[in-house]
């Protein structure tokens, strides 16, 4: 599963990882957001040394979605030494990647 974790700093928790970070907002009323965590873990079983994931709730860190723009949800988006380096998301709600297509997506980024 993705990482689950209390942070005080997101900044600090975005450059304190020595690898890219996976941010990946989502909310516990939206389906999709649900329907995207078995892609996670299959990702994170695939690339665990080369990607750290960090899923946040878009209601208890609104601030934080507000200032990524984090809609519509799921939003994914790629940090390397704390920067963006990629926004991920799916035209179609319904048509949510697959854990073949984050990975292939996530590896012509690294």
């Amino acid at each position: 599963m993705a990482i689950k974790q209390q942070f005080q700093n997101f900044e600090e928790l975005l450059y304190s990882s020595n690898l890219p970070t996976l941010v990946v907002f989502v909310s516990p009323q939206c389906g999709p957001s649900h329907l995207i965590d078995t892609c996670l873990e299959q990702v994170q079983n695939q690339m665990k040394e080369q990607i750290l994931i960090v899923r946040i709730d878009s209601e208890k860190y609104s601030d934080l979605a507000s200032k990524y723009q984090a809609h519509p949800l799921p939003t994914l988006l790629l940090f390397k030494n704390g920067e963006i380096v990629a926004r991920i998301e799916e035209e179609q709600t319904e048509k949510l990647m697959t854990a073949s297509s984050l990975l292939q997506r996530l590896q012509s980024l690294l």
